[in-house]
């Protein structure tokens, strides 16, 4: 399992779509925002959790489309429903070297960005406190999209249709919790609910992705 990890996070740096362009995304829309809403500090400070939670979010989109495609251009996917170890933990291990490559870079660089949009500083700690819990969330639903779309021609249009909606909810609740810490609120409401959404997917849809892959595979 570990060599896996480690084979997946070269393959992520080497291919491209890992925490490079993610970061480079999360940047321009941090970036944008003050010039689309104006200079105003005490707007900027309202809408800055939304506005980092939703670039994280997609910066993390970005990158799924290449997350099983590498390995079923070049026939590594069918080795692997064969193996010994159990698809389930071989997605789970795909969604981890993802949530590493990508949203654990965009955790890290949060509050920095968050200077730029003028988040009050009790809200800091709370950011990033939402985002590890909410984004493993997002790459294991991802994985989901990707074991859905496998091996169809333009697939990524088609998981973005199918993977947003499925991470509303995470949005929601991670947007709420940065909201309420940067306004010295009560946060553990939404944590607990980003820390259930985060459980129950990781309990659940490994094995509701190893199922549709290989319906795929076949």
């Amino acid at each position: 399992m570990r060599a896996l990890l480690l084979r997946d996070l070269r393959l992520a740096l080497r291919a491209g779509g890992g925490f490079g362009l993610g970061l480079a995304f999360f940047l321009i829309v941090t970036v944008l925002v003050p010039f689309s809403v104006g200079p105003q500090s005490e707007l900027l400070g309202r809408i800055a959790p939304g506005v980092l939670w939703l670039g994280a979010l997609l910066a993390c989109l970005l990158s799924l489309d290449r997350l099983l495609a590498l390995d079923w251009e070049d026939g590594t996917l069918d080795l692997m429903a064969t193996a010994p170890l159990p698809l389930e933990a071989v997605l789970t291990i795909k969604a981890l070297a993802h949530w590493i490559t990508t949203s654990l870079p965009l955790v890290l660089a949060a509050p920095v960005l968050g200077v730029l949009l003028n988040l009050p500083t009790a809200g800091f700690l709370w950011l990033v406190v939402s985002l590890l819990l909410g984004t493993p969330a997002l790459s294991v639903i991802g994985t989901f999209g990707a074991a859905l779309t496998v091996g169809l021609k333009r697939g990524g249009l088609l998981m973005s249709l199918l993977v947003l909606p499925l991470y509303v909810p995470t949005l929601i609740f991670g947007a709420e919790a940065a909201r309420r810490g940067a306004a010295g609120m009560a946060v553990e409401t939404p944590l607990l609910m980003l820390a259930g959404i985060s459980a129950a997917t990781l309990a659940l849809l490994p094995f509701a992705s190893a199922a549709v892959l290989r319906v795929n595979l076949r």
